[in-house]
Formats: C-alpha cells, sequence, structure tokens
C-alpha cells in the first residue's frame, strides 16, 4: 500500500484482493442491488448480501451472530430506511429509529469482529438548507437542516460521527461518501413513499398510459437538485474503497444542478406525454437548491458517466420491465 497527500485528504493506492468477503449491507436497494453489479463485473467473487428477509439489521443480537459466522472482511453499509419527501415529513419516528439501529449495529459488529475497511454511505440531506452553494464537504454541521427531512439527516449524521470515532479510538481507515439524489434500475417507484425522480416517472408513465390530460405535481417547480445514475456511485464506491483513507466525507455527484420543473419536462419528453402540467403550490419543495461540490471525488480520478438524459430514459425501460403500476417496481434500502 502506498500513500499521499492531496489537500486535506490522504489519498492512497490499494487495489482490493477480489477473494475478499465484501458485506453489501442494502442489497436488494437501489444502491445496493448498484454496487453489487459492479463488483461482481469487476471479478469480485465472494459477495455477501443477505436479504432483509435473511437479515433484520435492525435486530442488533441477529447482525452480531451474522459476523460471527460470515466474517466480511470489508462493508459497505448501503442500507438503509429511504423515501421522498412526503414519507420522510409524515414518518420521522421511522426514519431515525430504523436508521439509528440499522447504523450502530452493523458498525459495532463490523468493529468488534474485526472488519478492516468500512464505507459508510450517507446523504447530501446532511447539509444545512441554506448552505452555500455548491455545497462543500466542510459546510456538515454549519447550519439548520432542511426540516421536511430532519430525522432521516440527524440519523445519516449520527453515522458520519459513529465512523470518525472509529478512526480516532481504533485506527481503523474506515470512511464515509455522501451521495447526492440517486436513481437508477431498482429504485422504489412507489406513489406516495419515493423520491421525486421515480415519482415523476410513474405520474408521467400512468398518465400517458390512461390518457390523463393533466398532471399536477408537488411544489412550485423551482427548486433545483443534482441527480446521479446509481452506477456511476457504484463505481464511485470502489475508487474510495481502493484509493481514499481520511475521516473527511467525500461528496459523489454530478456537480450539476436543475429545477424540478426541468426535471418534469426531461421525464414527460422521455415518456412522450404531451398534457398539461401545472403545480401545486400549497405542497412543500424542500431546500431551495442542493448542489454538491464534487472536487475531492473527481481528484480521485472518477466521473460519472451517465448522462441524466440518457439515464432517465434507461430508468424508465427497467421500470416499464420490472411491472409498472406495481405498488413500488423496486425495493428499499434495506
Amino acid at each position: 500500500m502506498t500513500m499521499t497527500t492531496t489537500g486535506p485528504a490522504a489519498v492512497y493506492h490499494c487495489p482490493l484482493d477480489r477473494s475478499s468477503r465484501i458485506l453489501v449491507a442494502g442489497r436488494r436497494g437501489l444502491v445496493g442491488s448498484a454496487i453489487w453489479r459492479h463488483l461482481t463485473s469487476q471479478g469480485f467473487r465472494a459477495l455477501l448480501g443477505p436479504t432483509s428477509k435473511d437479515l433484520d439489521f435492525r435486530d442488533r443480537a441477529a447482525v452480531f451472530d451474522w459476523f460471527s459466522i460470515n466474517r466480511p472482511h470489508i462493508v459497505i453499509l448501503a442500507a438503509a430506511r429511504v423515501g421522498g419527501i412526503k414519507a420522510n415529513a409524515t414518518r420521522p419516528t421511522e426514519f431515525i429509529s430504523d436508521n439509528l439501529r440499522i447504523q450502530v449495529n452493523v458498525l459495532d459488529a463490523a468493529l468488534h469482529h474485526g472488519v478492516r475497511r468500512l464505507l459508510f454511505l450517507g446523504s447530501s440531506c446532511i447539509y444545512p438548507r441554506d448552505a452555500v452553494q455548491p455545497i462543500r464537504e466542510d459546510a456538515l454541521l454549519t447550519g439548520v437542516l432542511e426540516e421536511t427531512n430532519e430525522a432521516y439527516a440527524i440519523a445519516k449524521i449520527a453515522g458520519i460521527m459513529h465512523v470518525r470515532a472509529v478512526r480516532r479510538q481504533h485506527g481503523l481507515p474506515w470512511i464515509c461518501a455522501m451521495p447526492t439524489n440517486l436513481y437508477g434500475p431498482g429504485d422504489n417507484f412507489h406513489p406516495e413513499n419515493s423520491h421525486v425522480l421515480p415519482s415523476l416517472i410513474r405520474r408521467f408513465h400512468e398518465a400517458y398510459v390512461e390518457k390523463v390530460p393533466r398532471i399536477v405535481n408537488w411544489g412550485s417547480g423551482t427548486a433545483r437538485r443534482e441527480f446521479l445514475h446509481a452506477d456511476d456511485l457504484a463505481r464511485a464506491c470502489l475508487v474510495l474503497l481502493e484509493r481514499y483513507d481520511s475521516e473527511a466525507a467525500v461528496n459523489v455527484g454530478t456537480g450539476e444542478d436543475l429545477t424540478i420543473r426541468e426535471l418534469a419536462g426531461m421525464v414527460a419528453s422521455v415518456i412522450g406525454y404531451r398534457g398539461t402540467v401545472e403545480w401545486d403550490l400549497a405542497q412543500p419543495d424542500g431546500t431551495p437548491r442542493k448542489v454538491l461540490d464534487t472536487s475531492r471525488m473527481t481528484a480521485l480520478g472518477w466521473r460519472p458517466e451517465i448522462s441524466l438524459q440518457d439515464g432517465i430514459r434507461s430508468t424508465y425501460a427497467w421500470y416499464r420491465s420490472a411491472g409498472a403500476g406495481s405498488a413500488t417496481a423496486g425495493s428499499a434500502g434495506r
């Protein structure tokens, strides 16, 4: 292993052994399934991916027993309870309780069983609502969070601090990544619990199929968001595991954003919907703008490869093939 320093981050070069036992926690979710696909394509042959039916990560005893039996060398913690603005706003108790338990159990079990390398995946919602744009990693804990996803953000911030504590006390090279808004095959398209992009895909698809002349979307459409395909995040995860070692979190995104109104127009174009689109101003917009400074990630040699237009097109194709109109046509983070 060789190590160099670039700015505040220690960069190291340590290719992972393709026979390493790697736990992908959350293997069936949007992120976990993308990571599983990428690692498989890169020759990793000892991946471990218990489903939520096999192992409830909220069950501390079960998690410790699983680690004792399976002894992973590396852990990628992508398991989480996730959801869109409505789910976060109406069920904050579940979002903070479930995510705290998942994180604490996996991180404690990994430490207890001597896992050397661990990647914790957080979220860009950890940053203050009014953070300077594009958001740098050092904006963490410098301001008030967006109220509509505060519970989820607090849980993810706790995970970052947990990883930082392990590094400082035990000297393990555990790291954290903060992805921007994600989408792709395997996403959750539930009509009430999904994030904005899969929600728009479902809404426009149903309106197109049913020949509905008018669609009403939440908010004003003026909020600006950044979107990253889950397969691009998966590539970034491997780059981080092989090239990065610092307690400083790393933003993963495109560095480019657009309004939700523009996003809706792009989705409508891909699907072929030609009806009227209106906006319900009584519903919340969430954070006015959220785009990440990704210079720390790109310094490691990673760049996103999938354009938003192409990503929406392929995600819509997956949605249709997976059974459009079902309750989710996808899966949750756990």
